[in-house]
């Protein structure tokens, strides 16, 4: 059985970890945890939103049934 150095190119791998440069990347992670931050921030208050709307049509409904004005049946003899 081979090592697991001898199956993995460390040359490549150190060539690329040496291109990485350090600014650029907190940039990215900065940027991601921002856009991450908005994308919930935006999903949340769109739920809130529905939630919102959806009180107020049901208390709009409720308010209009109540003020309606039913027929009065007719009581049947005894």
């Amino acid at each position: 059985m081979t090592a697991i150095t001898e199956r993995v190119d460390l040359d490549a791998i150190s060539a690329q970890a040496r291109e990485v440069r350090f600014g650029r990347s907190v940039l990215t992670l900065v940027a991601a945890v921002l856009f991450g931050l908005g994308w919930v921030t935006a999903k949340a208050f769109g739920l809130a939103w529905l939630a919102l709307a959806w009180c107020a049509v049901a208390v709009k409904v409720g308010w209009q049934e109540g003020r309606a004005k039913r027929p009065v049946r007719p009581s049947s003899p005894a």
